[in-house]
């Protein structure tokens, strides 16, 4: 074979330069101010939105959960331990000897009571009395790192009391002020039961960063909680965090082994089934819907790809005389779709990535620009709104995306590859 021919037959082969050359030309605009045509750019614009926005979903929802599950697990605890048959009057050793199983973080005693709360305006509020040992508060990170003002040193000597920063807000309290607690439950009299109201010094103050704790949670000294929801000696119950939260269940038997009495345990799924129950089916119609978005965006490429092997009839008839092959036709239009799909792909990811790394301080500027708060924390429980990508999801919305995007360019393509130039030149 000459020199001559080998150049010839490597030029005209499958995916050749002249095949690339024609498709890149399909792709232009005939207008020269135009670079890319109406056509392509439409179909463009539809898969780089339509990625884009499931990604940007997908990371909401996904930040949503984790933020929600980190606050809700770092306040309370994997696993609740609840007397049987009689009173927690034993959680100290019960406790220890919790702590001493494999998997096990820390076991801590607690008194929970409802309580009203009184401060310098409003009405009240009301609130949850967590009793608790200073030690004990200091493992709760998300509380121990999160203090605004104060300290929890000398938790336990102390008859102060640590408050969340959006109930001192309400209620209009700082660090040292007076918060009045009043109970129902109080002393038992000849004329029947007064509730119990008492004032504690706020010691400090804290943000987890979920509304529904701030405004709601406040800390007392363990003995102090005894003392007030007369539990003398005893404790209500012993709340259990553990190392792996998906692993509770093969935890169970050994902590009830441990615990040497009889005793009844709720887990954190069974406490918020509800919550993250909602949130799971939210999260996959969410993905339908959007992935449906993705695929009306492909259709477009369809609907664009016809409307151009219409326009380019009388080209293809001319390619078809001058020797080009169906074969050669189909690859032209595959190419020139494929193109449009992983481009649009390529751009949706990335807008995707820039808008989930900068979604806080967006949702900063419009609420500046619209002058109204969005995405209250009253409202959605988070002091911000998070966004958190899955590589996992992120590849599977590429791989769907340029899945849906070849599998548009084959029709269009057949179609022009089957075009009889006969026909097509016809009228011409």
């Amino acid at each position: 074979m000459s020199e001559a021919a080998a150049t010839r037959s490597a030029g005209a082969g499958p995916f050749s330069f002249f095949e690339r050359t024609v498709a890149w030309r399909y792709l232009r605009s005939r207008r020269k101010e135009t670079v890319i045509s109406v056509i392509a750019s439409i179909s463009f614009l539809g898969i780089m939105l339509g990625v884009a926005t499931l990604i940007i979903v997908m990371a909401v929802m996904n930040g949503f959960r984790a933020e929600l599950l980190t606050r809700i697990l770092g306040v309370n605890g994997h696993l609740i331990v609840q007397p049987l048959d009689s009173p927690l009057e034993d959680y100290a050793q019960v406790a220890g000897r919790i702590n001493g199983v494999p998997g096990v973080k820390y076991a801590i005693p607690l008194i929970d009571g409802q309580v009203l709360a009184q401060g310098n305006v409003g009405g009240g509020t009301g609130a949850l009395v967590r009793g608790i040992r200073g030690e004990d508060l200091g493992k709760i990170a998300i509380v121990a790192n999160n203090i605004k003002q104060g300290s929890l040193a000398g938790f336990d000597s102390g008859e102060g009391v640590a408050i969340g920063k959006r109930m001192a807000e309400n209620l209009g309290l700082t660090l040292g002020d007076t918060i009045t607690l009043i109970s129902p439950d109080g002393d038992v009299t000849p004329i029947g039961t007064t509730p119990r109201m008492k004032g504690y010094k706020i010691a400090a103050i804290f943000e987890v960063g979920m509304s529904e704790y701030d405004t709601s949670i406040v800390y007392m000294p363990f003995s102090e909680a005894q003392l007030y929801f007369n539990m003398d000696g005893r404790a209500q119950t012993i709340e259990i965090y553990v190392d792996n939260p998906d692993n509770v269940d093969a935890l169970k038997p050994k902590v009830e082994e441990a615990a040497q009495r009889p005793i009844d345990m709720v887990d954190w799924r069974q406490r918020n089934e509800t919550f993250f129950s909602a949130l799971q089916v939210e999260r996959n119609v969410m993905f339908m819907i959007l992935t449906l978005i993705v695929l009306v965006a492909a259709l477009n490429i369809i609907s664009g790809l016809i409307m151009l092997v219409k326009d380019k009839g009388h080209d293809i008839a001319i390619l078809r005389t001058m020797g080009a092959s169906r074969g050669a036709i189909l690859r032209i239009f595959l190419m020139t779709g494929a193109a449009i799909g992983v481009t649009g792909t390529l751009a949706g990811v990335l807008l995707g990535v820039v808008i989930c790394t900068n979604i806080e301080s967006i949702r900063q500027f419009f609420s500046w620009m619209t002058g109204k708060v969005l995405f209250n924390p009253e409202l959605y429980f988070l002091s911000q709104l998070p966004a958190k990508m899955d590589p996992r999801e992120t590849t599977y919305v590429i791989i769907m995306a340029l899945g849906l995007s070849f599998l548009a360019t084959v029709f269009p393509a057949w179609r022009a590859a089957r075009l009889d130039p006969v026909e097509a030149l016809r009228y011409e």
